[in-house]
C-alpha cells in the first residue's frame, strides 16, 4: 500500500470513540516495550508518528491514526510491566479489554506484536484468548527478528506455532530493518 497521508487523530478512552465504524481498523497489541509504536512507524514509513519510548507504559490511551482517509491504525497501551501504581496498571488493562470486547466495527484486524527473542508469553496467550472471541482476523507480528540468526528464527516460529490455539497468521518482522513491511501490507490488502 502506498502511504499518501498518515496522521494522529486522537487518544481514545472508554466512551469517546472518535472513529467512523465503517473505516477498516488495524489494532496493535503487545507487551510493554515489544516495539508496537516502532512497528507502526515502520509500517507507515514515518519514524516519528507514533511516539516511541524506552520507558514501559508510555502509551496510556488507544492512539488513533488515520491512514489515507480509508484505514485506521490503533496503537494500544502495552500490557504487563509498566511504571505506575497498581490502579494505573489496572486502568490500562481495563482499557485494552474494553477495546477488544466492547467496540464493534465490521472490518478489524488485530495485530499482536511479539518480541522474537522472548516468544509468546503467558500474558500474550491470555490476550490472544480474548482476541479469539472476537472472531476477527489476528496477525502475530514477530518483531526484532534482526536480532536472531536463521536457526533461532526458525525455532522461534516453531515454538509459537505449537503454542497458539486459534487461527492466526504469523509474520516475521523487524521495525528496525523494515523486513516484513511489504508482506504485512499484502496481508492487509487481501482482507480489504
Amino acid at each position: 500500500m502506498k502511504i499518501k497521508k498518515a496522521h494522529f487523530v486522537t487518544g481514545i478512552v472508554k466512551g469517546n470513540e472518535h472513529w467512523n465504524p465503517e473505516v477498516p481498523q488495524v489494532a496493535f497489541y503487545g507487551r510493554s516495550n515489544v516495539g508496537k509504536s516502532s512497528s507502526v512507524n515502520a509500517l507507515l514509513n514515518n519514524g516519528g508518528l507514533a511516539k516511541v519510548s524506552g520507558m514501559p507504559g508510555k502509551t496510556k490511551e488507544v492512539n488513533l491514526f488515520n491512514i489515507n482517509d480509508n484505514l485506521y491504525f490503533l496503537d494500544l497501551p502495552g500490557y504487563g510491566f509498566a511504571r505506575g501504581s497498581k490502579q494505573d496498571k489496572q486502568k490500562l488493562q481495563d482499557l485494552i479489554l474494553w477495546f477488544i470486547a466492547d467496540t464493534k466495527v465490521p472490518n478489524r484486524t488485530h495485530v499482536m506484536v511479539l518480541d522474537a527473542k522472548v516468544g509468546l508469553t503467558e500474558l500474550d496467550k491470555s490476550t490472544l484468548d480474548f482476541l479469539y472471541r472476537t472472531n476477527e482476523r489476528i496477525i502475530l507480528l514477530v518483531n526484532k527478528i534482526d536480532k536472531l540468526n536463521q536457526k533461532e528464527t526458525s525455532k522461534c516460529f516453531q515454538n509459537i506455532q505449537t503454542e497458539i490455539a486459534g487461527v492466526v497468521e504469523l509474520l516475521p518482522f523487524s521495525a528496525k530493518t523494515k523486513k516484513g513491511v511489504n508482506e504485512f501490507w499484502k496481508l492487509i490488502e487481501q482482507k480489504n
